[in-house]
């Protein structure tokens, strides 16, 4: 049996969407930046796609840009604003993205930002009390914090934190690469000034995502060489991408909470049966209060084998990570479980559902981690 529990890095492309990019791979190939019939037909679908991106974040056209993915727009919003807007501080967390604390960390290294690093609370929550004591007692902020963690799964109440920073007036960017296309996001109730998407984490192709800029803050390209995306990012679009993205945004939107509903019936369902099969089994970040409904992340007994754990289970057929994909190779172990105090004795596993997994598959994983974990016999 093949297992695919990997969909947090990245999921399967839905049919309907390579129906749609086929067209625009095979028939329409002009330049959008030249002005004869090819060209031309090719910008409109691109701002056809720029709409219906914006009609499913309720917000303007104009407030959309598409990128090369989720790790080009956290860096355009942070070097982008952080430079151009000579902001000072910056506030970020130990549980983000790479592409955020690196980015971050790089300009505190350079001595143009002083960067603090909010508290979290015992299960891996931003402590919000913190945060505000921060945003208080320092300069014009910039913070950058995810909505949902990509290896816990943990949720940032990011309504109440994009209020708060308007409050002290700080410039507010949230990583939402995960939540995008999994959660209703409505920028005109969130005085957010930047969140970001990638369209293979919501059956989408790879190598094309979105930022969107609120129109209250103007900030410049990061990529330049053109005037393509209304001079913020110069490079010829991805077209095929751009339309299977904004194909795939409105297939998850419009079965969204019928997704919601079955996939967090397969986390619970997974939680029920390890709990069941493994004893001493725990689970990493808030997993059964409030988090992302598509990631699981397991805390598995001691053994000595838990180098070769991921392993073990693609052998089986299972695809699982031991944390971000992003990260893959690396043997420092995931630095999201250790900010918020993992035991990293114990082998932890994520697992991660999309709208293609059953319980059927979830009671294959579970046998052969009761296989690699048999409980002692009691002499």
């Amino acid at each position: 049996m093949k297992v695919y529990f990997d969909n947090a890095a990245t999921t399967p492309m839905d049919k309907e969407v390579v129906e749609a990019m086929l067209p625009v791979m095979t028939e329409h190939f002009g330049n959008p930046s030249s002005i004869h019939a090819w060209g031309r037909q090719t910008r409109a679908m691109i701002e056809q796609a720029r709409k219906t991106v914006a009609r499913l974040m309720n917000c303007s056209p104009s407030e959309i840009f598409f990128t090369s993915g989720g790790t080009e727009a956290d860096n355009m919003a942070i070097r982008c604003t952080i430079e151009g807007m000579q902001l000072k501080h910056a506030i970020s967390s130990p549980l983000e993205h790479h592409a955020v604390l690196h980015t971050l960390e790089t300009l505190a290294d350079k001595g143009l930002i002083k960067l603090s690093l909010v508290k979290l609370t015992e299960n891996g929550k931003i402590d919000l009390d913190d945060l505000e004591n921060l945003l208080k007692n320092n300069d014009r902020s910039f913070v950058s914090l995810m909505h949902a963690n990509n290896e816990i799964g943990n949720l940032l109440p990011i309504k109440k934190v994009a209020e708060m920073c308007k409050k002290y007036n700080a410039i507010f960017h949230s990583d939402t690469v995960q939540t995008v296309g999994h959660y209703n996001i409505d920028l005109k109730d969130i005085p957010v000034h930047f969140i970001n998407g990638a369209a293979h984490k919501f059956h989408g192709p790879k190598g094309i995502g979105f930022i969107y800029v609120n129109s209250e803050i103007h900030v410049a390209p990061l990529i330049f060489g053109g005037a393509q995306e209304r001079n913020m990012r110069g490079g010829t679009e991805n077209v095929y991408g751009i339309i299977g993205l904004a194909k795939a945004m409105e297939i998850a939107y419009n079965d969204l909470k019928k997704h919601q509903d079955y996939i967090q019936g397969l986390k619970s369902y997974m939680i029920q049966k390890l709990k069941a099969n493994l004893p001493g089994v725990s689970f990493n970040g808030d997993a059964e209060g409030d988090s992302l409904y598509t990631v699981l992340n397991v805390c598995l007994p001691e053994t000595d084998n838990a180098e070769m754990l991921v392993f073990n289970l693609d052998i089986n057929g299972i695809a699982a990570s031991a944390g971000s994909a992003c990260s893959s190779g690396s043997n420092v172990g995931s630095h999201v479980l250790r900010a918020i105090g993992t035991d990293m004795s114990r082998p932890s596993v994520r697992f991660s559902f999309s709208k293609y997994n059953t319980k059927e598959e979830i009671d294959y994983a579970v046998a052969k981690l009761k296989e690699m974990f048999p409980v002692p016999v009691k002499g």
